[in-house]
């Protein structure tokens, strides 16, 4: 076979950007169906006949549906088609925005709101197929539009919902929806081409259903714990019951073959530092959208409210989707200059430094809409570089439902913002003549928090500087890449899989391709682009590592990798006679927890399989005597010599200062 080349297709410029349109629009899509409904709640409870409670369900389902729809379209999109499970979200949205246009029922207009928040997970498969379809050069500017998109439908939602509440019948918010979403389904048949990168295999339905229930119980707790107030029962109950059964969840994701969820990827350095990055910039960026449309709207015998309508609200609130826009060429500059760790560290300090300024200049129109504009400007580039980082940072093959749990937990913290909010503002509230508003105070305290949750940001931005397990994916891969999957497995040398191993598949040449940690079942996936002669070099802790040069044939099985040698603490145990058998060889933590033990053989040898790295305490005990010594476990077999000294009833504790070396 000849060598493979990871140089790409030529790719047009055009051809780019229509690609790059398509996907924004569907961005723009996304945030259209959850901004439309949200300046008509105060109406909703007189236009349905129920209560304001019932009424803000239409929100709740919406953003708990779309939660809870991530992980498993983002995780089926990697298995079996990015555009074909981006069709089926458009198509869900779709039919739930015409579902609620020809409704009056409240339950069958919650159902129409939680059939088109599945388009959530539209945003992480969209950024996954820019990473297939986008020359390596263009991907940060794509991903900074995707961004961008959210915004750019929010600002335009707002206004455009004041429109339709003044002039129009309250269905036309659904119509609106439908029409945008049918023109993207159109586009993105059209337009969008099928990545050849699927893993196929058998889907997660336990991890699926356990997920979602136990994701369920969180959001509800945090979207109605305001209603229901946070020490009522249902709000406890839900936050026991989805935290226990997600800290079950996630042990039994590292049994199973193919889970929903990567828990060893999302495990790693980098890819954790980002997802909790997303979570605190997700709340930071939605207290700017929660505190900034009140300070417009409340009435200016608050004292602080200006008194605006729900129109003049949109418009002014318009900016910060401008300057979402007007960031993208300038965020994705940013990352191709300085990398992806510089520019979240550069937005995070912007907003802190933008709240920081909020909370002593918030007097009058143009302090509010600046100070609004700079946070948006800081959340543009730290939205760019977050989905960058995810791509740089995990396989190919699972950049859809990374990138999917990344925006779950910026979902999250939006949720966490609101609750916040809903606290704060309730413990701090004031009467002015018969009606009570939240205090100036309230408001200052959330700007205070989310400075503070921006700077935490900016600090894990600096660790991540620091950090280099995962290479910049977007440097080490030129050009545009049609890559294909291909499946191989990783067993000990009696024939069980090795759950720790990592493989890695580069160029003869030494140019990283991909890599991949394995399941439960020692299964694993990597991107080619194509059939050829690679090294695959695979690594597990405890085992001696292996190397090759393999044919790998686009979507074919790579034959099965044995690692064939076990590494280990070996040595002898002697004594003042000689070699010592029936020895008693116990291995722990040096924070005390018993690891393994072994017992000496007839010629003295002892042998025990090497654990994690980290530092460690060897003992050997005979009925009346005992020997110590420190072991230091760093990815290689090690060899300690122990000897015991005579037996003296006096002294129980000998610390050795023989003989330990390593190979």
């Amino acid at each position: 076979m000849s060598p493979p080349t990871i140089t790409g297709k030529p790719e047009s410029s055009s051809r780019s950007w229509i690609v790059v349109t398509t996907l924004a629009l569907t961005g723009t899509a996304v945030s259209l169906q959850q901004t439309l409904v949200l300046p008509l709640l105060p109406d909703l409870p007189t236009l349905l006949n129920t209560t304001a409670d019932n009424a803000s369900w239409l929100v709740t389902a919406t953003l708990l549906f779309g939660a809870v729809s991530i992980p498993t379209v983002t995780r089926l999109a990697d298995m079996f088609g990015k555009k074909r499970m981006m069709l089926v979200a458009l198509a869900l949205m779709v039919l739930g925005s015409i579902l609620g246009a020809l409704s009056t029922e409240l339950a069958l207009l919650i159902t129409a709101r939680a059939m088109q928040g599945v388009g959530l997970s539209l945003v992480p498969v969209g950024i996954a197929i820019m990473r297939d379809e986008l020359p390596r050069e263009r991907v940060p500017l794509g991903v900074a539009l995707m961004s961008a998109s959210l915004a750019i439908g929010s600002g335009a939602g707002l206004p455009l919902s004041g429109l339709i509440a003044a002039h129009l019948d309250w269905h036309a918010i659904f119509w609106v929806t439908g029409m945008v979403g049918i023109v993207v389904l159109v586009a993105v048949w059209s337009v969008i081409d099928e990545s050849p990168v699927k893993t196929g295999g058998a889907f997660d339905y336990r991890g699926a259903i356990i997920g979602t229930v136990a994701l369920t119980a969180v959001m509800l707790a945090l979207s109605k714990g305001a209603h229901w107030g946070w020490t009522a029962r249902p709000t406890v109950a839900l936050t026991v019951v989805g935290v226990a059964l997600l800290i079950a969840w996630v042990p039994m994701e590292l049994r199973v073959p193919n889970p929903l969820v990567n828990v060893r990827v999302a495990a790693r350095p980098t890819v954790l530092l980002v997802n909790f990055s997303s979570l605190l910039l997700g709340f930071a960026m939605f207290a700017n959208m929660l505190v900034t449309p009140q300070l417009l709207q409340l009435p200016t015998s608050s004292g602080y409210g200006l008194g605006f309508d729900v129109l003049e609200t949109g418009l002014w609130m318009a900016p910060i989707a401008l300057i979402f826009g007007a960031m993208a060429p300038v965020s994705a500059n940013l990352i191709r200059r300085y990398g992806p760790q510089m520019t979240l560290l550069a937005g995070a300090l912007v907003m802190a430094g933008s709240y920081i300024a909020r909370v002593y200049l918030s007097d009058n129109l143009w302090q509010i809409v600046a100070g609004s504009v700079l946070v948006g400007a800081g959340t543009s580039m730290t939205y760019a570089a977050l989905p960058t980082l995810i791509i740089g940072a995990v396989p190919v093959t699972e950049s859809a439902s990374a990138n999917g749990l990344n925006t779950l937990l910026r979902y999250l913290g939006t949720s966490i913002a609101s609750a916040v909010m809903a606290a704060v503002t309730t413990m701090s509230m004031t009467r002015i003549a018969d009606n009570v508003f939240p205090s100036f105070a309230a408001f200052l305290l959330v700007f205070w928090i989310a400075a503070g949750s921006s700077l935490l940001a900016g600090v894990i931005a600096l660790v991540l500087l620091g950090l280099r397990d995962a290479p910049d994916e977007s440097r080490k891969r030129p050009g545009r890449v049609r890559d294909a999957a291909v499946r191989g497995r990783v067993i000990g040398n009696t024939g069980r899989p090795i759950r720790n191993a990592v493989v890695t598949v580069l160029t003869p040449g030494g140019v990283q391709v991909d890599w991949s940690q394995v399941d439960s079942a020692g299964d694993y996936s990597v991107a080619i682009p194509g059939s050829g002669r690679y090294l695959v070099v695979t690594a597990a802790e405890g085992w001696t590592p292996d190397s090759r040069l393999s044919d790998l044939v686009e979507r074919r099985e790579i034959e099965e990798i044995v690692l064939k040698e076990r590494l280990t603490i070996t040595g002898t145990v002697t004594d003042t006679s000689g070699r010592l058998t029936g020895a008693v060889i116990v291995l722990t933590r040096q924070s005390g927890e018993a690891i393994g033990s072994s017992v000496s053989g007839p010629v003295g040898t002892y042998s025990m399989p090497l654990p994690p790295n980290g530092k460690y305490v060897i003992t050997a005990c005979t009925a009346t005597s005992t020997v110590v010594h420190a072991v230091t476990v760093w990815g290689a077999a090690v060899v300690v010599d122990l000897e015991l000294p005579e037996p003296d009833n006096s002294v129980t504790t000998v610390v050795d200062v023989g003989r330990m070396t390593a190979r």
